[in-house]
């Protein structure tokens, strides 16, 4: 047997050397990578951070707000916002930036929330305002506000579970034991994987009044009580009854709320004071600016922000003669002035994410809450039994005072009390413990008594409570009981008002453009002009910059459009119309200026249609050509620049807007011609295509000139045209040599 050659061992590095399976590429599913890797990040962003529970908190918010509790700022003076942050982190190690920012919009100052749970002392910025920023948590101060107490009333009675945290050093609970739905009286935002939350805000009156209800009649349409949201921010809601039931019954839908605004007749203003809770009043004011600027708005003399500390105030000079209402009607509709919250009722039940309606989530809720006060009763009721249990044993002591004190004095050994009492007077070890607590001063006949007369009270109380446990109808008077004290002691005017009444949306007139015909001239540096053809028969000398030329000159008609394509593969769209008239002795519109390209973008080609029929013809260097129909270009929209108008990945030697099948030349490098019939082509509906050959070309030859065949001078065209493509063309003849081809 021959001896097998020994394979050589394969080579590692100092780094991997010791590292089993080092170096060693291993194929794995995509499918494993997502069940391993993503899914737990994603359910991780889903059910731990950015959906709420059916208490209204995110953990986030838990985490926090219960810091605060056990810190006692419940009650007594604010501290420092830094101090309730570094505490935070013992439950919530996800740096001091976040936990700050989450006290921010959960407090007062912030006007996030309808209801706020945190009482605030210093700059905690505003909603409304995107570069109003709060101030750092060293100088502000906060304190829980008064609506927590009915948060945490009940949650050191067993109403709630209790988990370890993070590092497993203390406990944190689940869930709040909130005695009123959070849930829907606070808005809540939240942006998971693959799914999101937007829940608007209601008023606690008509929430408490619509749980109360649905606690006597589940089939009860709470539509009557919840009619319209309420925000932070005030505004106005545009009543719209199908949508709102769409929200209580599916928890989708879209909400219109408006600005509410005065017209100051004095200084002849419109002072806006109120906004929807979507937008906030800089990108109010940008977007008015934008309009300003393309003419839109034509009615404003000047535009100022007056917020301050007594609130938002925008203020909107308007020129004179002006209709108020007709201008706020333009604003709505074009403006963030006038907005949607789109809702999405998506909260965590029993741990998954479920989408439920106004009402469904109501429901949620109270079965929630009867869990939470049944807790509580059967935790009051055990301590009750256990003080019973307690007090009958001291009740037998009763009988015979100085029985006991004579035991226990004969007694030898103090762990023998205990026992001996048991024996002595017919009593468990913990009513023998209890009795041999007993501090002397209290071994007197009215302390005893006072006790045992208790025992009465505490029996009757017991028995209250198993009867509360007993008949679930109980529990939810218990509980709207709560929900009408609550209502009542945290009472506020609703802030966003109910518009019933809604008028028509403005509708922005079509521009009407009076036909005609004009001439349009673009020139290879870039320069735009219009002429009349009254103007053109006086002069039709055009002045130019010096080493330009016209390059394109088109009869096109007002009420066309103008495409005009760039070296950066873009095409920007505009109205011939929204040019002023020029004249042949103008130098015209500079269009990188005008259409405010980029910088270094050079217009290549001005494209004029009306109806876009027709095509867009590419044609590249490396002999491939693109067929474009022009109706890929038209938008419903007024775009002023679409991307990706045409491929990149080779240059382009030429480009043509054919209305109708047209003869093309193509002339190479190496003096070689081809005239095909556009019709030879495919039309591509993606624009950004890189087109088919037309001509094969050879090794370092490339396109150099793109024309049509009339504007050549050629002896013989049926030499240079082709039936199929692509095609290898025909070299120039000497009757057609390059120098003989030139542009009529």
């Amino acid at each position: 047997m021959a001896k097998q050659k020994q394979q050589p061992k394969p080579k590692t590095t100092s780094i991997n050397a010791d590292i089993a399976g080092a170096g060693i590429v291993s194929e794995m599913p995509i499918t494993d990578t997502l069940r391993e890797n993503y899914m737990p990040y994603a359910m991780s962003v889903i059910v731990s951070r950015a959906l709420p529970e059916i208490d209204g908190f995110k953990p986030s918010h838990r985490k926090l707000l219960y810091t605060m509790y056990k810190m006692g700022l419940l009650k007594g003076a604010r501290t420092k916002s830094a101090n309730i942050v570094g505490q935070t982190m013992r439950l919530n190690p996800h740096g001091d930036a976040a936990i700050y920012e989450t006290m921010v919009r959960l407090s007062r100052g912030n006007q996030t929330l309808l209801y706020p749970f945190v009482d605030s002392k210093g700059n905690f910025g505003k909603a409304y305002s995107r570069d109003m920023s709060y101030a750092a948590s060293r100088y502000t101060e906060a304190k829980l506000d008064p609506i927590c107490a009915y948060v945490f009333g009940d949650i050191d009675k067993d109403t709630v579970d209790f988990v370890d945290n993070y590092d497993s050093t203390t406990k944190e609970p689940t869930l709040l034991p909130v005695a009123f739905p959070s849930i829907l009286t606070n808005s809540n935002l939240g942006i998971a994987v693959g799914m999101a939350c937007s829940i608007c805000s209601f008023h606690l009156q008509d929430i408490t009044a619509a749980a109360i209800h649905l606690m006597d009649d589940e089939n009860y349409d709470i539509f009557s009580d919840l009619q319209a949201p309420d925000f932070p921010g005030g505004g106005i809601y545009l009543f719209d009854e199908e949508e709102m039931r769409r929200v209580i019954n599916t928890g989708r839908g879209s909400l219109k709320i408006r600005a509410k605004w005065r017209f100051d007749t004095k200084d002849k203003c419109i002072e806006i004071t109120e906004i929807p809770p979507t937008t906030t009043v800089e990108a109010i004011m940008d977007r008015i600016v934008e309009l300003v600027r393309q003419k839109k708005i034509t009615e404003l003399k000047d535009m100022r922000d007056e917020t301050d500390r007594d609130g938002l105030k925008l203020t909107l000079d308007v020129k004179q003669g002006v209709d108020a209402d007709a201008l706020m009607a333009k604003l709505f509709k074009l403006t963030p002035l006038q907005d949607n919250f789109a809702c999405n009722f998506n909260v965590l039940i029993v741990g998954s994410p479920r989408v439920l309606g106004a009402k469904d989530l109501l429901c949620e809720w109270l079965y929630f809450r009867r869990d939470s006060v049944k807790r509580r009763t059967y935790f009051d009721l055990n301590r009750l039994k256990e003080k019973i249990h307690l007090l009958k044993g001291l009740q037998k002591i009763l009988l015979d005072i100085d029985k006991a004190v004579q035991i226990v004095r004969q007694t030898e050994e103090e762990q023998e009390v205990v026992p001996n009492l048991m024996i002595g007077f017919g009593i468990d070890q913990t009513q023998a413990e209890y009795v041999a607590e007993i501090k002397l001063r209290h071994l007197n006949r009215e302390y005893i008594l006072k006790r045992t007369e208790e025992l009465t009270d505490l029996i009757d109380q017991a028995a209250q409570l198993e009867d509360v446990l007993q008949h679930p109808k109980k529990i939810d008077k218990i509980i709207a009981k709560e929900l009408r004290e609550i209502a009542k002691k945290f009472d506020q005017p609703r802030r966003t008002q109910i518009l019933y009444d809604v008028p028509e949306e403005y509708k922005e007139e079509a521009p009407q453009v009076e036909h005609g015909e004009v001439h349009l001239f673009f020139t290879k540096e870039g320069y735009f002009k219009k002429i009349t053809p009254q103007s053109w028969r006086m002069g039709n000398t055009h002045k130019l910059k010096p080493g330009d030329e016209v390059a394109q000159y088109v009869v096109g008609d007002l009420a066309d459009d103008m495409l005009i394509f760039t070296s950066a593969c873009q095409v920007y769209k505009a109205k011939v119309s929204a040019f002023a008239n020029c004249k042949a002795s103008d130098m015209g519109y500079f269009l990188p200026t005008e259409l405010q390209m980029e910088e270094g973008e050079r217009p290549l080609y001005m494209a004029v249609t009306g109806d876009y029929t027709g095509f867009m013809l590419f044609v590249f260097q490396n002999g491939k050509a693109a067929k474009v129909p022009m109706s890929a270009y038209y938008t419903k929209t007024n775009r002023k620049k679409l991307l990706r108008a045409f491929s990149d990945i080779n240059p382009t030697a030429g480009m043509f807007y054919f209305a109708q099948e047209q003869e093309v030349a193509l002339r190479t490098a190496a003096d070689k011609l081809l005239i095909f019939n556009t019709a030879l082509l495919q039309p591509k509906t993606t624009k950004s295509t890189q087109g088919v050959a037309v001509m094969r070309l050879g090794k370092r030859d490339m396109l150099v000139q793109v024309c049509l065949p009339t504007q050549l001078e050629l002896a013989d065209t049926h030499r240079y045209r082709c039936r199929s493509l692509p095609a290898a063309g025909a070299k120039l003849t000497k009757a057609d040599t390059a120098e003989q081809l030139t542009l009529q």
